[in-house]
């Protein structure tokens, strides 16, 4: 799958964490402990002002991929996915 950095996704959050999104027309569930990029900037000396999330997601043919997103505006976008 190659999906564009900026491309829009759709995010579903329980408890203010997400469990599940879509991404180029496939829906993927949360299968791992998602991460606050905030959290992963506190190391750099001058951190990005970002509100978003890296986690991974698996397919309904349980094919797993990582992503990387985040808060543009009302919507979500991607920052980038990789296997």
């Amino acid at each position: 799958m190659t999906v564009l950095h900026g491309t829009r996704v759709t995010v579903w959050f329980e408890g203010g964490v997400p469990y599940g999104l879509v991404c180029a027309g496939v829906h993927y569930r949360v299968t791992d402990t998602p991460t606050r990029l905030e959290d992963e900037m506190t190391v750099l000396t001058h951190p990005l002002d970002i509100v978003g999330w890296r986690f991974q997601g698996t397919d309904d043919n349980e094919v797993s991929r990582m992503f990387d997103i985040r808060r543009r505006g009302d919507d979500w976008e991607l920052l980038r996915s990789y296997e």
